[in-house]
Order: C-alpha cells, then structure tokens, then sequence
C-alpha cells in the first residue's frame, strides 16, 4: 500500500449547475427548448434535484462528507429574466449560498454561465449578437457585488461545448464520438465575453478568473495521416480554447472519457471496451490527459479539475473511476503542474440536458417523489480521501 500526500490546501469537492439540480428554470432557453413541440430532449427538467430550495441541506452534507469546496453556478436567467431588469431578490438568493458555503468551511467555486442564458439572450441573436459580449459584461457587474470573499470564478463554461451545441449538435452526443464542427463566430464572441467579464471581475483583487474547457483526450491512431487529422479535428474543439486561456488567473479542465481519431477522423467507441450509461468508454487517465494538455497549451496556467465524474448505477465503479483519476491527478502534481483542486461531477444525480436523467453521475442520489437525499458509498469514500488529503493507492 502507497500513500499519495496531495498539495496542502488542495480543494476537494463537488460540481453542479443550476439548470441540473435546481428545476423550474422558466426563464432560460433550455427551458424554452425543452418543452418546444418536438423537442429531441427525452423529458423536460421540471423540478429536477428542488436544489433551489435544498441548497443549504445539500452544502452542509458536503461539508459533514469531508469535502471543503463546492462548484455551482448562478443562473443568468434568474437574475436577468427581462433585459436590464435585475432581481435583487435572486441575487440575494446566491449570496446566502455563498454564506452557507463560507459557514460550513467550503470554498464556494462560482460559475457564472453553465450553458444555459435567458430566454430574451437568445430572442436577441445570442451569442451572435453583436452585443453579447457587451451583454455578459454588464451580467458579470450585476453579479459581481455578491462575489466578495469569492476566490474563484469561473467564466463561461466548457464554451468549446456551448460553440458545437450553435453549430448544430444535439446535446446527447456531447463530449463523445463525432462532435460536429463549432460555430466559429459564436466561438470567437465567447472569447470576447469571457475576457469582457474577467476585464470586470478584476475589479476585485482578490478574485482569480478563468474558462472551464471539456478536454477531450484525443488518440491518434497508428494509420498514416491519423496526427494530421488529430489536429484538425481537435484544434477548433479543444487546443484553441486551451491556448486562449493564456494569461488567465486559472483554467478549468473537465475530463470524463477519451476519442480515438483515424485518419479519416473520430471512431466510434470500440465494441471491446467498458462504457458508461451516456455510452464514453470508462477512461479514467482522462483527467491526467486533460491536465497535461492545458499546462502545456496555456503556457502553465494553474489548473483545477472543475469537472471529472462518472455516469453509472455502479458505485464500485464509480469508486474504482474516481481512485484511477485521482491516481492520474497526483502524476501530473508530481510532475510539477499546478494543480488547485478536484471537482467531482457531479454532487448529486442530476438533469443531463437533452438524455435527461437516466445518466447518473451523482454521489448523492434522491427520491424523485420527496426529493429525499441518499448518500452513496462512492461519496463517503471521496470524503475521507479529501479528510486525509490523500489517496491509498495498491502496491
């Protein structure tokens, strides 16, 4: 038996996103996109985790599990329901899970776009809009006055994924096999946001501010021509936005699978290999793949691991994914790359956008009926890794 001491300080936690647990999103295009007639969405977000309500109950079992960090996000739609009309009322809302977090010695992780914008955003062009930038900015000061004693904020996430869902793709093929090209300009205006709301975020200096990228753990095949495609394929999905991140206070790297890339592109995933319920090939070196790519991309930008996870009805797998990421993890810590924290994804079985909730990653699952919380296994475990600030490795 090996011990493996991580950094002192390391942040070990969980990750969520207000449209996935909260529920009644009425105002946000998902929500809009979900109940359309002929929507390709399996089920509708309805009440989802009532995270909204429990957030408290949800913080303080975090915490007593043994974990000191908690990602969420707020959601734009709430704050902004109409355009410029601001709820002090919802912002008052994040705040005191902020309270709740600081109170219960959690490092609230705050994301301030997780896919999901107004509906009136997307009425008005979206993210095309000339003024979306603009846009995001004055969201970010809206926001910005309940940010005290915030850490780190995270932007914008995984807008690599945010561009492809522009470019056409449906998003239960997210993250796997055959991603569809990326709506360039709606790439290049989310840049444009991210540096707007970092430009507004460093107003105060004890914020640190960054992007979350979906890596992908690319692998090119042994056929000729497989490099080549590799990059092509890649670069507008994943290189460019990890190069992008140059000269930000930290990156944001969520890792939960690999592809395979011939030279004709993408394959799918092999028929050999174990999968989980969204169909990813059980990969769990995703996430030291996904660190070593944005340290080197980003020209050493500190790094955390702001998503890692497993869909399955496994808890031994679960556990048994998470042991082989974490392993992965302190590889890269050893090999001298800063590393911030780790984010499980995700706290709780959660609404997965348009497969709706048939994929659970969650270490804690609830009763649909009484939205009873249930603690698995694999949490408790996480928990008293986090206690120990170490992981017990085999050998």
């Amino acid at each position: 038996m090996t011990t493996l001491r991580f950094p002192d300080g390391f942040l070990w936690g969980a990750a969520t996103a207000a449209h996935q647990i909260e529920g009644n999103n009425v105002n946000s295009n998902w929500w809009e996109m979900e109940h359309r007639p002929g929507t390709h969405v399996v089920e509708p977000s309805g009440d989802a985790a009532d995270g909204y309500h429990r957030f408290a109950e949800d913080i303080r079992r975090l915490a007593e599990l043994g974990m000191n960090s908690y990602r969420f996000s707020v959601e734009w739609a709430r704050i902004e329901p109409e355009r410029g009309f601001v709820s002090r009322a919802e912002l008052a809302h994040y705040r005191r899970m902020i309270d709740v977090c600081r109170d219960s010695g959690v490092e609230p992780i705050v994301t301030l776009m997780h896919f999901t914008v107004p509906r009136w955003f997307d009425r008005d062009g979206f993210w095309r809009a000339s003024d979306a930038p603009d846009l995001f900015a004055r969201y970010t000061e809206q926001v910005l006055g309940i940010l005290e004693d915030v850490r780190y904020v995270c932007t914008i996430n995984e807008p690599n994924i945010a561009a492809m869902l522009a470019g056409g793709e449906k998003a239960e093929n997210l993250v796997a096999h055959g991603l569809a090209h990326p709506d360039l300009h709606v790439a290049d205006q989310l840049l444009a946001s991210h540096r707007r709301s970092r430009e507004v975020l460093s107003g105060h200096d004890d914020i640190l501010s960054g992007w979350t990228i979906a890596t992908q753990a690319f692998h090119a095949t042994e056929e000729e021509g497989s490099e080549q495609a590799l990059h092509e394929y890649g670069y507008p999905r994943d290189f460019w936005y990890l190069e992008n991140a140059a000269g930000d206070d930290f990156l944001g790297v969520q890792a939960y699978t690999r592809t395979f890339i011939g030279p004709d592109g993408p394959l799918p995933v092999a028929e050999d290999v174990e999968t989980t319920l969204t169909g990813w090939e059980f990969f769990p070196p995703a996430a030291e793949l996904g660190l070593r790519s944005a340290w080197e991309l980003s020209g050493g930008v500190p790094l955390m691991v702001t998503e890692n996870g497993i869909a399955t009805g496994d808890d031994t797998r679960r556990i048994a994914y998470t042991q082989g990421a974490l392993e992965g993890v302190h590889r890269a810590i050893a090999d001298g790359i800063d590393v911030r924290g780790y984010q499980y994804w995700s706290l709780l079985d959660n609404y997965e956008w348009a497969s709706g909730y048939r994929p659970t990653f969650g270490l804690i699952g609830w009763d649909p009926d009484t939205f009873e919380r249930r603690v698995k296994p694999s949490a408790r475990w996480l928990g008293e890794v986090a206690r120990d600030n170490a992981l017990t490795v085999q050998g």
